[in-house]
């Protein structure tokens, strides 16, 4: 079990303990109750990989909404992609779709990786443009701070670590190159909400057939 689920389960637990008394509920139900959330945070961790509340969360009035914004995030990195003619494998939208893919995420765009980790510096502008334009997606559309990206930032650095420039040619190319990458989704915005659309459309979640997918056997 996650240490984080470990200690919601203890939360749990000790709120039981706590106000179960008061409330007038017996010590069997109040055992019952905790033996049935530490269940199913096990079964979460198991089965799930810690992610239940999330699956759970893209089921529920409003899921979409949470859906749509991991799909623009991802429908942004893809535009960029096919500007820059850097290949893209997959995107997955959904915790369903990464969980199926053995991914513990949210949403993924993954890419053909680069044939060196050294890269050239007009390579690195590419990848500096299509690794923020998740973020810069989110930015355009919700016109408020991108809530992913994270990993992004964090792969972009790498690059720019394994690279060999120094730290102030890097920050000034990947504030270059995010101008350019908010001037091309500003200029494709149509396209950028249309495809994000399309990903939530095809996004997997529980107790939803996809058009397409095979149901599952009895």
């Amino acid at each position: 079990m996650a240490p984080a689920s470990a200690g919601l389960a203890v939360l749990i637990v000790a709120l039981l303990a706590v106000i179960g008394p008061p409330l007038g509920l017996s010590p069997w139900i109040i055992t019952l109750l905790a033996g049935l959330a530490l269940a199913s945070l096990t079964l979460d961790a198991a089965r799930y990989g810690g992610r239940g509340g999330h699956l759970l969360a893209e089921t529920l009035p409003g899921g979409q909404e949470r859906l749509r914004r991991i799909a623009v995030h991802e429908a942004g990195h893809a535009l960029a992609a096919a500007a820059d003619e850097l290949p893209v494998r997959q995107v997955l939208v959904g915790s369903l779709a990464c969980l199926r893919a053995g991914l513990s995420s949210n949403g993924s765009t993954e890419f053909e990786p680069p044939a060196s980790a050294k890269l050239p510096l007009e390579e690195l502008r590419r990848w500096s443009r299509v690794l923020q334009a998740g973020i810069a997606a989110e930015q355009i559309v919700y016109d408020e701070r991108a809530v992913g990206g994270s990993d992004d930032r964090a792969l972009l650095g790498r690059l720019w670590g394994l690279s060999g420039h120094d730290v102030d040619t890097a920050q000034r190319e990947q504030r270059r190159a995010r101008r350019e990458v908010e001037q091309l989704l500003r200029s494709r915005r149509h396209d950028l909400e249309t495809r994000a659309d399309d990903l939530v459309q095809q996004a997997p979640r529980l107790g939803r057939a996809i058009p397409g997918e095979p149901l599952p056997q009895a």
